[in-house]
């Protein structure tokens, strides 16, 4: 997918951009593709594959779900700012909040932000566990987004505890999404959530399944979750 189908796409599908946005996607590549050299941060390097896979990728939350009235969201394990910088830059009111575990990432991230000139944004070197433990944080964003993080069981531990009350966790998942999330229905209901849509679709071009599980925070997370770091991925609320 080259930058023009991208955004003749986006077009179709209501997210009309300026030719400012259109530049900040332009640069977003490059620097990928430049810091891409001295850290590992995706495994795609040619153009039409980082516009299809990760830029096209992020920004089809927006196809299933209104961003409009969404004013912060925190992106856990980001890497190298999938799906919310793409969502910011189409959606320039959101309030941007990143946390990963790699301060190498975020350093990325910072001067991401300083090239693209995004205001409200935000980038947190730490472990979800801990993040969602700390009170400035917890319970306190509108949505919170996860791409191909860990399974749904530990997924909602770590994002879950990061949501308001009557906010939303949008998970983006690959194949297979259905059987995770069966797994993970202990975890979601102990943790809060309750399961509203499961939207499955692929992208085009290369017709791998993609799925975006819609879940909202219906009561507060118990105080004991999230656990202690890696304890989530070890042993998972199943």
């Amino acid at each position: 997918m080259n930058p023009e189908q991208f955004f003749q796409v986006l077009q179709e599908k209501g997210i009309e951009l300026d030719a400012q946005q259109k530049q900040q996607f332009s640069i977003y590549f490059h620097n990928l593709i430049e810091w891409n050299k001295k850290i590992n941060l995706t495994a795609l390097t040619a153009e039409a594959d980082v516009y299809l896979k990760h830029f096209y990728d992020s920004v089809t939350a927006a196809f299933y779900f209104d961003f409009t009235d969404v004013k912060s969201i925190c992106d856990v394990g980001a890497g190298a700012g999938f799906p919310s910088i793409p969502l910011k830059i189409c959606f320039p009111h959101l309030q941007i909040t990143i946390v990963d575990s790699l301060k190498k990432r975020i350093g990325f991230l910072n001067q991401l932000a300083l090239d693209l000139s995004l205001k409200q944004v935000a980038f947190y070197h730490d472990r979800a566990e801990n993040f969602g433990k700390n009170t400035k944080f917890r319970e306190s964003f509108d949505m919170v987004t996860a791409r191909a993080v860990a399974r749904m069981s530990v997924l909602s531990e770590l994002c879950l505890p990061l949501v308001k009350k009557q906010g939303v966790f949008l998970a983006m998942k690959g194949a297979k999404a259905k059987e995770e999330v069966d797994q993970a229905k202990l975890a979601i209901e102990l943790l809060g959530g309750e399961l509203k849509n499961i939207h499955t679709f692929t992208l085009p071009q290369e017709e791998s399944e993609r799925s975006i599980i819609e879940i909202y925070k219906t009561r507060k997370t118990p105080k004991k979750y999230p656990r202690k770091p890696g304890i989530p991925n070890k042993e998972p609320i199943e």
